[in-house]
């Protein structure tokens, strides 16, 4: 009788080992977006990142790709909308301020999905010679995609409508993210990468 309590006190440890190790990525997640800038947000969207997430590096990794995907998404929808706009406001004006503020958007938005894009490979390609260097224009692209986000949003000023409002829900979604992962990386500076 002493062997199958002793196999079941072996299972019962093994298996609380496997559950503290699985919680471990979680845990992570947790105490990192505790203090971003969208706490909820950060959490929701890295909880449920399908990549690994283990460490500060993983994470900022993780962040800047969640930003990038969503980036790349509402560059494409604008555009779509360049070329066939969901609502077109009355007046040959009203229009033309539309599609200038629409088209500006796509350019600051392809800057923007560049600016990640350039950040996401610098955060793969960290090395202890070059750490310094290397967070500096990491965080540099990401702040330069943060201001290219809120340029857009400048260029709807003076544009009323369905279209201005649905760019600026997306927008915005994009550049509270992008901050998130702009925390996250600061975080990892911090770290020295560790």
């Amino acid at each position: 009788m002493p062997l199958p309590l002793s196999l079941l006190f072996l299972l019962l440890i093994s298996c609380a080992a496997a559950a503290r190790k699985h919680d471990a990525p979680q845990d992570l997640v947790r105490s990192s977006c505790v203090h971003a800038s969208y706490p909820n947000l950060c959490l929701r969207t890295l909880s449920s990142y399908a990549g690994p997430a283990n460490t500060p590096k993983e994470l900022a990794q993780a962040a800047v790709n969640v930003s990038l995907s969503r980036a790349r998404r509402v560059s494409n929808f604008l555009k779509s909308q360049v070329t066939s706009p969901v609502e077109i406001q009355n007046g040959s004006a009203a229009r033309k301020r539309q599609r200038v503020a629409l088209s500006d958007c796509v350019e600051q938005m392809s800057e923007s999905v560049e600016e990640l894009s350039e950040t996401l490979d610098e955060l793969k390609h960290l090395r202890v010679e070059t750490f310094r260097f290397q967070m500096d224009n990491a965080e540099t692209w990401v702040s330069a995609a943060l201001t290219y986000d809120d340029t857009c949003l400048d260029g709807f000023d003076g544009v009323d409508g369905k279209l201005k409002s649905n760019v600026k829900r997306k927008i915005t979604n994009v550049a509270r993210v992008t901050s998130n992962a702009l925390y996250m990386i600061n975080r990892l500076d911090k770290t020295r990468g560790s």
